[in-house]
């Protein structure tokens, strides 16, 4: 019998594992979805291994994760909905761009081209990977001092380091360097179609005390999107940080996920049959 429930993929970015989605995921199931939380291209199973072995996700890049998740796609029954967060974020909307899902939540997601503002704070989250151009080549762990500051600022230090603990994982360079320099490239593998008016809806959500993408570099995106006759929301939560996929508060911007889903007319039911 065919799986009727509508698929959500969810879409980790940089410096988290694929697992830190799984209350998400049992809340999706939940309402009735059909969820799944797949890694990157080369990412261990667990968190304990992904840090033992960095060298098998230091060559993803944002194209190379991108026909990833569109390969996972390709398998469904039926189109997804995605929800990423950070670079899992601008990934949802390349493949939201290119008519392979039936909408998208961007949560804090990275700068796509186009997107000008660059304020100090990104820049410090980025710097240790971007100080160095060998990283292009490499996976870059945090400490858990620089966890806090790029992800935990905005919760207890207590909370923050037990994230780590939990779900911090090597990050590829590759994609930072890619969206650092997305506006100087012709053919930025950060660009994404945001004058498609044949997309589905698309909700960014931003954290107005996110160190990483701070809440400017949302807004500049979803400016972006005036172009488009497709719907575009934007949903901003006052005193969150970019760790509100995974911190204690996690459930508001699900639920606000789900209730925008809601007035979309999408639910756990799907009533759509293929891409």
């Amino acid at each position: 019998m065919t799986d009727q429930r509508t698929p959500v993929v969810l879409i980790h970015g940089l410096w988290l594992h694929s697992s830190s989605w799984q209350p998400w995921t049992e809340l999706l199931l939940a309402e009735g979805f059909a969820p799944l939380a797949p890694g990157w291209p080369g990412e261990p199973d667990n968190a304990s291994d992904a840090r033992s072995h960095p060298e098998t996700m230091a060559s993803a890049g944002i194209d190379e994760v991108t026909e990833h998740y569109a390969t996972l796609i390709a398998a469904l029954p039926a189109a997804p909905v995605l929800i990423g967060h950070s670079f899992g974020g601008l990934i949802a909307q390349k493949l939201l761009g290119l008519g392979l899902a039936r909408a998208a939540v961007a949560i804090a997601p990275a700068p796509i081209k186009g997107v000008a503002p660059l304020p100090l704070s990104q820049l410090r989250s980025a710097a240790p990977v971007l100080r160095n151009p060998a990283n292009r080549t490499r996976a870059v762990s945090l400490t858990a001092g620089r966890f806090r500051y790029a992800f935990g600022n905005a919760v207890p230090r207590q909370e923050s380091d037990a994230l780590f603990e939990a779900y911090a994982i090597p990050a590829p360079g590759r994609p930072l360097f890619q969206a650092a320099f997305a506006n100087f490239s012709r053919s930025s593998p950060a660009a994404v179609d945001t004058r498609n008016t044949r997309r589905g809806p698309l909700l960014l959500m931003s954290g107005r005390r996110d160190h990483t993408v701070p809440d400017v570099v949302t807004r500049a995106a979803y400016k972006l999107y005036g172009g488009s006759t497709a719907i575009t929301d934007l949903e901003q939560f006052p005193d969150r940080g970019h760790s509100l996929v995974v911190d204690q508060g996690w459930r508001a911007v699900a639920g606000c996920a789900l209730g925008w889903l809601a007035r979309q007319g999408i639910t756990g039911r799907s009533t759509t049959a293929g891409l």
